[in-house]
């Protein structure tokens, strides 16, 4: 049987899109749209903003070998990311719960969130990694979180 995380549904009420992965895919068809925009940092992982509208964000992220974001959450919102070139290596808690789940995520591979998704990212490859990310209402402040033996995340 296939069981599916709490942190993964998104919510019944939302005003963010109900279709986070089609909006990624119509993204991705539309390079046009956002290559030009790509760089890289050589200090941290780079973000850009592809697309705004009042439902969601689309936002452009490059992360060279090394680089990653801390274990956290995005302060409500919802949405997915699809990897679109290199390897990105996710490691997801839920809070009040020990244990962790690693997803090693390939171009084409695609994550949807709901409101207490809480996870780590790295770029964990010899590569560069690009990936896009729609955030519904809009990317939120994150909150830090760190990993508790005993309670899973906890925030920082």
């Amino acid at each position: 049987m296939f069981a599916v995380p709490e942190n993964t549904v998104l919510s019944d009420v939302r005003v963010a899109p109900q279709q986070p992965t089609k909006i990624l895919r119509e993204v991705l068809a539309d390079r046009s749209s956002w290559a030009q925009l790509l760089r890289y940092d050589p200090v941290e992982r780079w973000t850009a903003l592809v697309q705004s509208t009042s439902s969601y964000e689309v936002w452009l992220m490059s992360w060279l070998p090394g680089q990653g974001a801390e274990l956290h959450d995005h302060g409500g919102a919802e949405g997915a990311f699809t990897v679109v070139q290199g390897i990105l290596t996710e490691v997801v808690g839920q809070p009040g719960r020990n244990g962790q789940a690693l997803h090693v995520l390939r171009p084409g591979q695609s994550r949807v969130f709901g409101p207490n998704y809480v996870h780590q990212m790295r770029n964990e490859g010899i590569d560069p990694a690009v990936s896009i990310h729609v955030f519904g209402p809009t990317r939120q402040r994150m909150t830090p979180y760190r990993f508790d033996p005993v309670d899973g995340p906890v925030t920082a």
